[in-house]
C-alpha cells in the first residue's frame, strides 16, 4: 500500500487543482470515526459537508444499496421503474409537500427550484418573459455552476467566469427591511436563503428572520426558496433548520444527507400549483430518480428518524457549544451555531492561524477544515454518543490551548 504522501502526489499529477485538502488520505469509515492509509483513526469533524449525518457507512443504509445493486441499477426516465413512486411517495409524506423532482447533487437541486421558480412566475404570477428576478443573500453558497457563482458575492466563487446568469441580485443576509424592499417589484419570482448559512461559515440568523421570511414572500406573492442541502435532515436540530419557526418554504431543496453519503441524492420538493409548472421535456436528468438512489434515500431517511437524530443533534450541540465557550482562550473569539452545525472563529496567534489549529486537531485525532481563512466548522456525525463528543471536546480544548 502506498503511503499518504504517494496518494497525495498522485492528485497533484493527475487531477485538476480546484481543492485544498487537509494533508490526510483516508481510507476507511464507520459511525463517527474515519482512518487513514497507514491506519490512524480520526474523529470526523466535518461529516462530508453535512451529508455524512447518518455516520459513516450506517450498516442500514449500506445494505439497501447492496440489495439493490445486483437487481436494477439505471433506467433513465424513459421509463418507470418499480422503486420510484415508493420513494415519491415516502419523501413528499416525509416533509408533506405534494411533490418531488429528484435529482442527484445540491447545486442540481438548486438549478431546478431556480428553474422552477422561473417557470412559476411566468405562468401563476405573470411577470413578463424573460423578466423573471430571483434574489438572494449575500454570503450564500450552493455550489459552483454558472448559475450558482453568478448569485454569489464571493470573488474565489465568481471571479473570471463571467459573463453571468441576468435576473439575479443579492441583499445582506438577515435583513428584512432589505427584503422588502426587493419583493415591491412585481417582477420578482423567489427568494432563496439558507437557513443558516453555511459555507459562509455557520452564520445563524437572529430569531424570527425565517418567519419574517415567510410572511413577506406570501405578502408579496413571491416564493420562498429554503437551500436546506447542509442545513436539511436533522443537522441544527430539527429536520429542517425552518421549523423552528415553522417557516415553510414553497420550494425546499435537499441533498448531502438524503443518502447519508452513500450515493448521490437530491430532490426539490413543491406542492402541485408550483410543481406542476414543469411539463415534459423542460427539465430532467439521466441519473435523476434512479432505482439506486431512490432505496438509498428512504433507508437515509429511516435511519434519521429511527435513530431520532434530529433529536440528538440538538441536545448534544448545546453540549458542544457551551463547552466550546469555556475554553479559556482568547485564539477563539466567536462560538456559534445549531445543533451540530457549529463554528469558531479563530483570533490568529504567534503567526498560527485557523489551518494551523486544524493540522494540530488532525495530530491529535479529529478532522476539521477551515473555510473563509478563520472559521472552523465543527459537524460530526449525528449518530455521535455524548462521551465520544467529550472526548473530542478534550481534544479541542488541548489543541486550542497548545498554542
Amino acid at each position: 500500500m502506498k503511503t499518504s504522501q504517494e496518494y497525495i502526489k498522485l492528485e497533484e499529477k493527475y487531477g485538476a487543482h480546484n481543492y485544498h485538502p487537509l494533508p490526510v488520505v483516508l481510507s476507511k469509515g464507520e459511525g463517527v470515526f474515519v482512518w487513514d492509509v497507514e491506519g490512524n483513526k480520526y474523529y470526523d469533524f466535518l461529516s462530508a459537508y453535512s451529508a455524512v449525518n447518518q455516520g459513516h457507512c450506517h450498516p442500514v443504509i449500506v445494505n439497501e444499496l447492496k440489495l439493490q445493486s445486483s437487481k436494477l441499477t439505471l433506467t433513465s426516465r424513459a421509463f418507470h421503474n418499480d422503486t420510484l413512486g415508493e420513494y415519491e411517495e415516502y419523501i413528499t409524506k416525509y416533509f408533506r409537500y405534494d411533490k418531488v423532482l429528484p435529482m442527484n447533487t445540491g447545486v442540481e437541486g438548486g438549478e431546478t427550484a431556480n428553474k422552477l421558480a422561473r417557470k412559476w412566475g411566468y405562468l401563476k404570477k405573470g411577470i413578463p418573459n424573460n423578466k423573471a428576478r430571483i434574489i438572494f443573500a449575500k454570503g450564500n453558497f450552493w455550489g459552483r455552476t454558472l448559475a450558482a457563482i453568478s448569485s454569489s458575492d464571493d470573488p474565489s466563487s465568481y471571479e473570471g467566469f463571467g459573463p453571468y446568469m441576468p435576473g439575479y441580485d443579492l441583499i445582506p443576509y438577515d435583513d428584512l427591511e432589505s427584503l422588502e424592499r426587493e419583493l415591491k417589484d412585481p417582477n420578482v419570482a423567489a427568494f432563496m436563503v439558507e437557513p443558516i448559512q453555511g459555507e459562509a461559515g455557520v452564520i445563524v440568523p437572529s430569531d424570527g428572520y425565517l418567519s419574517g421570511v415567510r410572511k413577506l414572500c406570501t405578502k408579496y406573492n413571491v416564493l420562498f426558496i429554503a437551500d436546506e442541502v447542509q442545513t436539511g435532515i436533522a443537522r441544527t436540530g430539527k429536520l429542517l433548520a425552518t421549523d423552528y419557526e415553522e417557516a415553510r418554504p414553497d420550494i425546499l431543496i435537499l441533498g448531502k444527507a438524503l443518502s447519508g453519503g452513500v450515493f448521490p441524492v437530491s430532490a426539490v420538493l413543491a406542492d402541485d400549483e408550483i410543481m406542476m409548472c414543469i411539463k415534459p421535456g423542460e427539465h430532467g436528468s439521466t441519473y435523476g430518480g434512479n432505482p439506486l438512489a431512490n432505496k438509498v434515500a428512504i433507508a437515509a431517511l429511516e435511519v434519521v428518524k429511527n435513530e431520532n437524530l434530529a433529536e440528538n443533534s440538538k441536545k448534544l450541540g448545546e453540549i458542544l457549544r457551551k463547552e466550546l465557550r469555556a475554553i479559556d482562550s482568547d485564539m477563539i473569539s466567536i462560538v456559534r451555531g445549531k445543533g451540530l452545525l457549529n463554528a469558531i472563529v479563530i483570533k490568529p496567534k504567534n503567526n498560527k492561524d485557523a489551518w494551523d489549529v486544524c493540522l494540530k486537531l488532525r495530530d491529535n485525532g479529529l478532522l476539521a477544515k477551515p473555510t473563509h481563512g478563520d472559521i472552523i466548522r465543527f459537524a460530526p456525525p449525528l449518530t455521535i454518543t455524548e462521551d465520544q463528543l467529550m472526548e473530542c471536546v478534550e481534544i479541542i480544548k488541548k489543541t486550542i490551548l497548545s498554542f
